[in-house]
């Protein structure tokens, strides 16, 4: 071949990471026939021979041999006598096959051919790399910072591979430093003009679910069955889990000794809270273990609705409920049931009234406050006529007062 800078060239795509020879042979024949469609207008009539192996390439031209002074289109046909003067048994309606000389494409074509090249070479990698990530979701990655912007931050795992961790795809308590290596899944691969864009996670269930698979040998043998995670990323979590033999501990197997095993997962999520619970097909001991250690008298289920009423003692109610309702919360996505919570109360019991401040002002709660009334009994105790006596507030505020009262703590 006459232009040995297109064989070096050959030469250097040959070696291309990951690339197989009949896709590299693909790709070089797909680029040729470009260039000859954009120079001949059309690549029917040529073939084209490539061999990776040397970077070589050679390129044929197939005419049509007529009669003399018939020819229509020289790229095409070839007159009877020219096509004798190379093989004088050649007839008229024969094919004439010829070689097209790499000096003959000349050099801008060339150049344009080099840029074919590596346009599709490039576009076979992104096919590649998109293929690779896109069977991998849901599976954890490792990167290493390469840039930290606003809204996300850049990674860059061994092979060079671009991810991008999006704000809210971060635990909230996260604090990156350029060049640390951190862990997340894979959880959405797109194309992005004609590049594909690997987001990844690490406030996603799934994570937490990888995580465990990786810490404890138990869940990624089979034995212990993760059935499902829920978690607020960076606040608390909550697992279930089960077990094939009813030998095994699957709660006691996952959390270890002191919380030994479970330990490495919750430092990985930045502290995050992780309860851990066996699993049951029974609906009510399911939501109950869903709650945790908490008291709970009686749970009232309705399988149709996936609703469950949880009765509990008026002093087990914020740990039912949890910081920000994140226990109950936890509780219904685990469980799949929507949880409510029935304060229940012994003629004993006394709720304070600053329970109530979800459903009284608190302006008026103080007004009870001033005059000592801090109690829920204390205030239903009392009539409507004394309380106008103590308090600066109208009758009907005072009604209503009491009337949630005694829907939310006597009923």
């Amino acid at each position: 071949m006459d232009n040995i800078a297109l064989i070096e060239s050959f030469g250097d795509f040959k070696d291309e990471k990951g690339i197989s020879k009949i896709d590299l042979m693909a790709i070089i024949e797909d680029s040729l026939k470009t260039l000859l469609r954009k120079r001949f207008d059309s690549d029917d009539h040529f073939d084209v021979i490539v061999n990776p192996d040397k970077g070589d390439f050679q390129i044929f031209l197939n005419k049509t041999i007529v009669e003399d002074e018939m020819s229509e289109d020289d790229d095409l046909e070839i007159e009877i006598t020219e096509a004798k003067k190379i093989d004088p048994t050649f007839e008229v309606g024969e094919d004439f096959t010829m070689e097209i000389p790499v000096a003959q494409l000349g050099r801008r074509n060339i150049l344009t051919l080099k840029q074919i090249l590596a346009t599709k070479l490039q576009e076979h990698n992104n096919a590649m790399l998109y293929d690779q990530f896109r069977d991998r979701i849901g599976e954890i990655v490792i990167g290493e910072i390469h840039h930290i912007r606003h809204k996300h931050v850049i990674l860059l795992d061994d092979e060079g591979n671009e991810f991008i961790l999006p704000k809210e795809n971060q635990i909230p308590a996260d604090f990156f430093k350029k060049g640390e290596n951190i862990r997340a899944i894979v959880e959405t691969v797109d194309f992005k003009g004609s590049k594909p864009q690997i987001i990844i996670s690490r406030t996603a269930p799934k994570f937490l679910e990888k995580l465990l698979e990786l810490e404890i040998p138990e869940i990624q043998d089979g034995t212990i069955i993760l059935k499902k995670a829920v978690r607020i990323p960076g606040e608390k979590a909550k697992i279930a889990v089960d077990a094939y033999d009813d030998r095994i501990d699957p709660v006691g197997a996952c959390v270890g000794v002191k919380g030994s095993r479970i330990h490495g997962v919750v430092r990985e999520l930045r502290n995050e809270n992780i309860d851990v619970i066996q699993w049951s097909k029974n609906p009510e001991i399911m939501v109950k273990r869903a709650l945790g250690n908490v008291t709970i008298n009686k749970i009232d289920i309705n399988e149709e609705t996936n609703y469950a009423l949880v009765y509990t003692p008026i002093e087990e109610i914020s740990k039912v409920i949890g910081k920000q309702g994140q226990n109950i919360r936890l509780a219904s996505w685990l469980s799949g049931y929507e949880i409510d919570v029935f304060r229940e109360a012994s003629e004993d019991d006394d709720v304070d009234l600053r329970e109530f401040n979800d459903d009284i002002e608190q302006w008026i709660l103080d007004e009870f406050k001033k005059v000592g009334l801090t109690t829920a009994k204390s205030v239903l105790d009392k009539d409507t006529t004394s309380l106008l006596n103590m308090v600066d507030l109208e009758e009907e505020t005072i009604e209503d007062v009491k009337r949630i009262l005694k829907e939310e703590f006597e009923d």
